[in-house]
C-alpha cells in the first residue's frame, strides 16, 4: 500500500484541470541551422516563453535512464520517468551490463535458446534492429550472443536484420552491414555458418507498434519465417539495387531475402531457436504475437514453425509477453498514477495511435491496464497510415478536440496528452513538413490555452525528448554536413534539452518565477503532483517549482 500524499501546505489548488502537454520530439535546438522548432511560425509557444516560467530539462543519456549522456533519449524512457518521478536504468544499460557481466548468459532462457538449437543441430535466429541507435537495440549486443552462442557449440546462426535509417543516418546501413559481414566472417570457422538471410527497412517490415499496421508483421513473418520475396546474393546487393529503384531512406527500403542457387539462406522451420534481440517493447510485441499466440488472427500465418522463442527483455509486464526473454526489465513502481487513484482524482489520457502507448502503458510504469477503471479514461485517436510527411498535422486537431472537451466538463482533475507530430514527422527528415508539424502542434496549444483559462486551470507544456530542433547532421565545429552539395539530413532524436513551462493563469504568487534549473523530465511528476494541490513522494526527483 502506497502512503497517501499530504497536501501541500501553502498551495491552493485551481478549479480547473491540470493539462500535462507531450509535445514529443520538440527540444531546444544547439544549431541555427537545422532547427525546424525554432524557424516554424510559433506565437503560442512563444508568448508561452515570454510570459511563463519556464526553465530546460534534460531528456537524454543518464537523465532517462541511458547508459551514457552520449545516448539520446527516446520517447518509452521519456514517458517512463515523466510517469514515475525517478530515473531507472533503462533497457540499453540493463542489456549491456547483463552481458558484461556474463549473468545474460548464466539464465536458463539464454540455456534453452542455445541448448534447443545444439540439441537439435537446427539454426540460430536473431531478429531486430540493425545498429547501434541504442534506442530500441544495440549491435553489440547481438555480436556477444553469436559469439557466445559459437562457443557453446551452435552451429549454424542467421540473422535478420531490420535496417534503421531512423535512430541513425537516413542511409547509413552499408556502414554498419559491410563491418557486420567482415564480423561473420571471421566467426565462420571450425564447422561455424553464421549469415543474414533476410531483412528489409524498420517502416516497411516487422516493426510495427500499437496495432497500428499489421501488414509491415504480415511482410516481415513472410520474409524471415517463410523466406519469401526478392532475392539477392547478399544484403549488400540487395541494399544498393534498392538503393537505386525505391529512392528511399534505410527504414522504408523493401524485404529482401538472402538465397544461394534459387533457395532462402535461413527460413525458420521447426526446431529452430528465435531470439527478437530489440530491448524496447513497443515495436516488439506485435511479432512476438505472431510467434507465440495460438489463436492468431491478424493476418494467415500459412505455418507457424515449432521453435523457442525468446525476446531480449519482457515487453508487457502485465501481459507477461513474451514468454521467454533474456534480461529481466528495471521494475518501474510508484507511479504518478498510483498515488492518485486513491486520492479519488480523475485523469484522462489522450493521444493517436503512434504515441497512445506512451501516454498510458510506459506513463504507467510499463504496465498495460488501467490502475483504477473507474477513474482513468484513455482515449486512442486512430493515426493515418501513410508517410507523416504527407500529413504532418497528423492527429493533433482531433486530439484537441477531445481536451477542450474534457477540460470543459468538470469531470477530470488531470490531463494527459502526447502530440506525436515533433517525432513522427521529424523521423522522416522531410525540412518542411517537420516545420508544418510543429505549427500545427503550436495552433493546438493557443486553443487548449484558451480553455485552461475558461475552466481555471493549470498547463504545463513539456516534452519527452528533442527530434525536430536537430535535422540536419554537423560536424566537430558546428557546421552542417553536406553530402553531394546537400545538407546531410538527420533522423534521429536529439540530444537537446526540452521546455518546461507553467501556465497558471490563477497563480497567486505561491512560488517563484525562476524554476529550478539543472533537472530531467522525470522532475515533471513531482511539479504535476504539486500543481494538484499535493506534496510529493519523498523519493521522487525534485519539482522545478520552488515555493516560498
Amino acid at each position: 500500500m502506497l502512503e497517501k500524499l499530504p497536501k501541500l501546505a501553502g498551495f491552493t489548488r485551481r478549479p480547473g484541470p491540470l493539462v500535462l502537454v507531450i509535445m514529443d520530439g520538440v527540444g531546444y535546438g544547439k544549431f541555427p541551422e537545422g532547427d525546424a522548432v525554432k524557424t516554424a511560425l510559433k506565437p503560442n509557444l512563444d508568448w508561452f516563453h515570454a510570459n511563463c516560467p519556464n526553465t530546460k530539462l534534460k531528456a537524454h543519456g543518464t537523465a532517462v535512464g541511458m547508459p551514457s549522456d552520449a545516448d539520446m533519449g527516446n520517447s518509452e524512457v521519456g514517458h517512463n520517468a515523466i510517469g514515475c518521478g525517478r530515473v531507472f536504468a533503462q533497457g540499453a544499460k540493463l542489456v549491456s551490463e547483463a552481458i558484461a557481466t556474463g549473468e545474460m548468459f548464466r539464465g536458463e532462457t539464454w540455456k534453452a535458446l542455445a541448448g534447443n538449437a545444439v540439441k537439435h543441430k537446427s539454426t540460430l535466429h536473431f531478429i531486430g534492429l540493425f545498429s547501434d541507435g541504442n534506442v530500441h537495440s544495440h549491435l553489440d549486443h547481438l555480436k556477444a550472443m553469436i559469439v557466445q552462442a559459437k562457443a557453446e557449440g551452435v552451429k549454424t546462426v542467421r540473422i535478420h536484420p531490420l535496417l534503421d535509417g531512423r535512430d541513425v543516418g537516413e542511409t547509413s546501413a552499408l556502414e554498419y552491414i559491410l563491418p557486420f559481414e567482415a564480423f561473420l566472417k571471421e566467426q565462420s570457422r571450425d564447422g561455424f555458418d553464421a549469415r543474414i538471410a533476410s531483412g528489409g527497412g524498420r517502416m516497411f517490415i516487422t516493426m510495427d507498434r500499437y496495432n497500428a499496421d499489421w501488414s509491415m508483421v504480415e511482410r516481415g513473418w513472410k520474409t524471415h519465417v517463410l523466406g519469401e520475396g526478392r532475392q539477392f546474393p547478399s544484403a549488400q546487393a540487395a541494399i544498393e539495387t534498392y538503393r537505386k529503384e525505391a529512392k528511399v531512406i534505410d527504414q522504408d527500403l523493401p524485404a529482401f531475402v538472402i538465397a544461394e542457387n534459387g533457395k532462402p539462406v535461413g527460413p525458420i522451420v521447426d526446431g529452430d531457436s528465435v531470439c527478437y534481440f530489440n530491448f524496447r517493447g513497443d515495436r516488439a510485441i506485435e511479432i512476438t504475437a505472431a510467434f507465440e499466440e495460438d489463436a492468431f488472427t491478424r493476418f494467415d500465418r500459412v505455418r507457424r514453425p515449432q521453435v523457442f522463442y525468446a525476446g531480449m527483455m519482457e515487453y508487457d509486464g502485465d501481459l507477461h509477453v513474451p514468454k521467454n526473454y533474456l534480461v529481466t526489465p528495471p521494475a518501474l513502481d510508484r507511479t504518478v498514477g498510483e498515488f492518485l487513484a486513491p486520492l479519488g482524482l480523475r485523469t484522462l489520457a489522450i493521444s493517436e495511435t503512434q504515441k497512445f502507448g506512451h501516454v498510458t502503458y510506459f506513463y504507467n510504469g510499463n504496465k498495460s491496464g488501467k490502475i483504477d477503471d473507474k477513474l482513468e479514461d484513455y482515449v486512442e485517436v486512430p493515426s493515418d497510415r501513410l508517410p507523416f510527411e504527407q500529413r504532418p498535422w497528423m492527429k493533433a486537431a482531433e486530439i484537441t478536440d477531445k481536451v477542450l472537451a474534457a477540460v470543459g466538463s468538470g469531470k477530470y482533475d488531470f490531463i494527459r496528452l502526447n502530440f506525436a507530430n515533433g517525432d513522427m514527422v521529424g523521423h522522416t527528415g522531410v525540412y518542411p513538413a517537420v516545420q508544418v508539424a510543429v505549427e500545427t502542434v503550436d495552433l493546438c496549444l493557443g486553443r487548449i490555452r484558451t480553455a485552461v483559462d475558461k475552466a481555471g486551470g493549470v498547463m504545463i507544456i513539456s516534452a519527452d525528448h528533442g527530434n525536430a530542433d536537430d535535422m540536419y547532421e554537423h560536424v566537430k565545429d558546428g557546421a552542417v554536413k553536406f553530402e553531394n552539395g546537400i545538407a546531410k539530413v538527420k533522423t534521429a532524436h536529439s540530444l537537446n534539452p526540452v521546455p518546461c513551462l507553467i501556465y497558471d493563469p490563477a497563480g497567486k504568487g505561491e512560488y517563484a518565477k525562476e524554476l529550478r534549473p539543472g533537472l530531467g523530465i522525470s522532475s515533471l511528476a513531482a511539479t504535476c503532483l504539486n500543481l494538484l494541490g499535493l506534496q510529493a513522494p519523498a523519493d521522487y526527483d525534485p519539482s522545478v517549482l520552488v515555493f516560498k
